[in-house]
């Protein structure tokens, strides 16, 4: 079976797809996806599914969505509805870890940073690279969510962030600077007020001999940064700039052995 929130919601087994058509059972089911494999409770279910005006039926119209769900997971070749468990007032979505989407990214994330720490750029930018491919669009892009879910998909929209820049960090101390200017210069315009992407942009262009541009993108981050927020670069990003002013050897591309 196949199981995924790091898109469009996906549940299949052998092809078939078993989420639920109606809104809210597809709803709840991305609820309990997105706290697999930990206990949700009753109430916490409801607040989602009605947020501050839960009809009077809720608990009983609850039980119905979970009795859908589980009727979702008897899927064409197995019967999985002993994944959709009971207890303690709530209820726990038990999948199997090789089969969700999200969590062969968290794994494949902490096996990208244990290489990185150890020095090994190139096993870092492949497992983060792998991680990143298993996002298929934005988290639970096709579910209408309610207010328990919003801090979850934000915490996983900043962590997708942050390993697509721990990857790009590892391929620039593999010397692919000029690799990843479009890149990062499409990331850029995305994200005007990110610092660390406009610091990584600096840098690759930087190696690429681009030194003005370098100091463009500089000038028009703090552009951005005084118009948008009323503030300064950080001193870690007048220091970056400081640096590509006077050719500083600190900025130079690593020594890469093929």
């Amino acid at each position: 079976m196949n199981s995924g929130i790091l898109g469009p919601l996906l549940l299949s087994d052998t092809g078939v797809n078993l989420v639920p058509s109606a809104p809210k059972p597809r709803q709840l089911l991305a609820f309990l996806m997105l706290h697999a494999p930990q206990m949700v409770r009753a109430s916490d279910c409801i607040t989602e599914l009605w947020s501050s005006t839960p009809p009077k039926s809720a608990m009983s119209t609850l039980q119905t969505y979970v009795l859908h769900i589980r009727q979702s997971l008897r899927g064409p070749r197995r019967d999985r509805r002993h994944l959709l468990l009971t207890k303690n007032q709530g209820y726990q979505l038990a999948l199997e870890t090789t089969d969700f989407d999200r969590s062969r990214f968290t794994e494949l994330t902490r096996l990208g940073r244990l290489a990185a720490a150890a020095g090994d750029h190139r096993t870092a930018s492949r497992r983060f690279t792998l991680a990143l491919a298993q996002w298929r669009g934005p988290a639970l892009s096709d579910v209408c969510t309610g207010p328990l879910s919003s801090p979850h998909l934000a915490e996983l929209a900043e962590t997708r962030q942050g390993v697509l820049e721990q990857r790009i960090e590892a391929d620039l101390a593999l010397g692919k600077h000029r690799e990843l200017i479009d890149e990062l210069s499409a990331l850029a315009t995305r994200h005007p007020t990110h610092e660390n992407v406009h610091a990584q942009l600096m840098v690759a262009l930087y190696r690429s001999g681009e030194r003005k541009r370098a100091s463009d993108v500089f000038h028009g981050l703090r552009r951005q940064l005084g118009d948008s927020l009323g503030i300064e670069p950080v001193p870690r990003m007048q220091r970056l700039h400081h640096a590509v002013l006077v050719g500083s050897s600190a900025l130079d591309a690593p020594v890469v052995r093929r």
